[in-house]
């Protein structure tokens, strides 16, 4: 299997809180790397989190429990968001569109698990309008207005700017996370959807003292 279809993700499972994991050191070159440019940051003056994924990947729906609890423990100077990847633009520019209007309708983090449900669970072909019509309906969205934020000129500025910063980061697989603009790493690299987490801890530690 191709490493830019899908990255190996292991470890399952939600967390509680912040679990007493075993210690993970981040080590450069062995499970993250350090870019050779710092890539500019969406919010100046905070920590950067991207993670870098598809509705269309298991292994980021399978990542998404875990992801999503520790994404909400996360402290008041890191900037955690989403960038979803398009190499194949009939079957994945469609996820990526609906990522970004989502976004601009305001559900944001509330309907990341519920989109995974549907393409995953309920095994709907969102980029279809049959699809579409079911996800909408199941989840009290104005169909009309995800259509319309659909095709709009803020969501296609948006997807391009994804689909550079992808091939800015050079992007490989996902899911993927990067750090401030200086460091990626991935459940691969890590050995581990839990152990992805701890390096990125790390990471978000080494950054604060290299301000």
């Amino acid at each position: 299997m191709k490493r830019r279809e899908f990255a190996i993700a292991l470890g399952v499972g939600p967390l509680l809180g912040r679990p007493a994991w075993a210690a993970v050191e981040a080590v450069e070159g062995k499970n993250y790397i350090r870019l050779s440019s710092t890539v500019p940051v969406a919010v100046p003056g905070k920590i950067e989190v991207i993670e870098f994924f598809g509705y269309w990947c298991p292994h980021c729906n399978a990542f998404e429990p875990t992801l999503e609890a520790w994404v909400k423990q996360l402290p008041a100077d890191v900037n955690f968001r989403r960038v979803p990847v398009n190499w194949r633009p009939a079957q994945h520019e469609p996820y990526q569109k609906l990522y970004f209007a989502l976004e601009v309708l305001g559900y944001g983090e509330a309907i990341q698990q519920k989109v995974y449900d549907a393409v995953h669970v309920q095994r709907l072909r969102l980029e279809t309008d049959t699809g579409l019509t079911a996800f909408t309906n199941a989840n009290g969205i104005d169909k009309g207005k995800l259509v319309d934020a659909i095709k709009s000129f803020t969501v296609a500025s948006k997807s391009r700017a994804a689909t550079q910063l992808v091939t800015t980061y050079r992007i490989e697989g996902v899911p993927t996370l990067a750090v401030n603009g200086r460091y990626v790493t991935s459940p691969e690299a890590a050995g581990g959807e839990q152990n992805a987490l701890q390096v990125v801890d790390a990471l978000i530690r080494k950054a604060r003292t290299e301000r």
